[in-house]
Formats: structure tokens, sequence, C-alpha cells
């Protein structure tokens, strides 16, 4: 059965944040609450929570996943960058976005894109995200919680908790995050593609 943490919105207990981050480091697969959606989250070198998302979620090997980042120099260690991307990013970080980059080798080879050789990468605007990926120290891959046939995420962590006891170690609950997932752009050519409008507003691309 997992377990439950319930974590103050605003004022992250330092406490619960450095327990769950000592679960990531163990090789665990949490829910954590982000500035979109719920989310699932595990290290990023965690083989089998990656594999433990993909069978929850049915994805296949084109999903991409995302990186959730502590800031923007941490996205820029594993993200290919060049100026005019900088600016954009700047303008639209912390906030509720995913943006497709090219992969560095920083990037464990089974989270690129196959063909693409792309991921995704976010900072998100959460006190609790942005506290765990401070005391984590490097990114943490993650994606949406939408369970298979749904329509929407699920935003109620203790409803979270009773559907997936089983399949996950960790559930924090951190108030409600709200359904709208992020905005999605991919900035992996010469010009911002919006690949799903979501939460985050398109100005900062000039779209």
């Amino acid at each position: 059965m997992s377990q439950f943490f319930s974590i103050h919105a605003e004022n992250p207990q330092p406490r619960l944040i450095k327990q769950a981050v000592e679960m990531l480091r163990a090789g665990k697969l949490i829910v954590y609450p982000t500035d979109s959606c719920y989310a699932f989250g595990c290290a990023l070198d965690n083989k089998d929570g990656l594999e433990r998302i993909r069978k929850i979620r049915q994805l296949d090997d084109k999903h991409h996943f995302t990186l959730a980042c502590s800031d923007l120099s941490q996205l820029g260690s594993y993200a290919k960058v060049d100026n005019r991307t900088f600016r954009m990013l700047k303008a639209a970080t912390p906030g509720s976005y995913t943006f497709i980059l090219q992969a560095t080798k920083e990037v464990p080879r089974r989270v690129w894109h196959p063909k693409k050789q792309t991921v995704g990468l976010r900072v998100p605007d959460h006190p609790i995200a942005l506290a765990l990926l401070a005391e984590l120290g490097e990114p943490m891959l993650s994606t949406t919680l939408m369970l298979p046939g749904e329509e929407y995420p699920l935003t109620d962590a203790w409803e979270i908790r009773e559907q997936l006891e089983h399949a996950v170690d960790l559930v924090i609950e951190g108030g409600y995050c709200g359904t709208e997932p992020t905005t999605v752009v991919d900035l992996s050519d010469d010009y911002p593609h919006v690949l799903r409008e979501g939460k985050g507003p398109l100005s900062p691309f000039g779209l």
C-alpha cells in the first residue's frame, strides 16, 4: 500500500519533502502536485519507475516523458538551447508549459523520442514540486497523472491513493491542482509549434 503525505501547498514541510526525496532516491514511484495537474514522478535513472509509469498509463515508446527541472539553468544542462530559445524559455518559466527540445547526452537514451532524439522539459510553478526538485538536486522524470480511458486527470489525492495504492509508493496531497494540463510547445525546430494548448498562455512565443 502506498504512503500518503499531506504537504502544505504554500509552505512545504522540509521533513516531509526530505522523506519524499529519500524515497525517490531509493527507486520509488510517487504522485505529486504541480501547477497544472497531479503527476507521476521518479528519479531520472529509475528504469523500473519509467516502466511502471508506462504500464499504468499504457504508453508506447513514442510518448514524450518530461524532465521536471528546478530552474532554467538545470533545464539547459539536459537540452540543447540556443540564445533565441533561451529568451522564450526565460519568459515562460516557471510556468505551466512543457517544452520539446533536443536532448543532450545527460538525458538517458531510454527517455528520448526514439526517432527525433527529443525530450520534454519543464519548470513547474508550484512550491511542493520546486521543493522536491531542490532537495533532489536533479530533474525528476515526470508525466501527467492521466489514467487510461479517462478524459481528465484525477484531482483529488485521496481518490488517487484509492485507485493507485498498489501501483505507486507515495501520494503527496497538496490541495487541488486542476484538470488543465500544461501547454506543450515544440522548440526543437526553427520556429515554435504548439502541440497542445493548455494552461500556459501562448504570448511568450509570439503566437
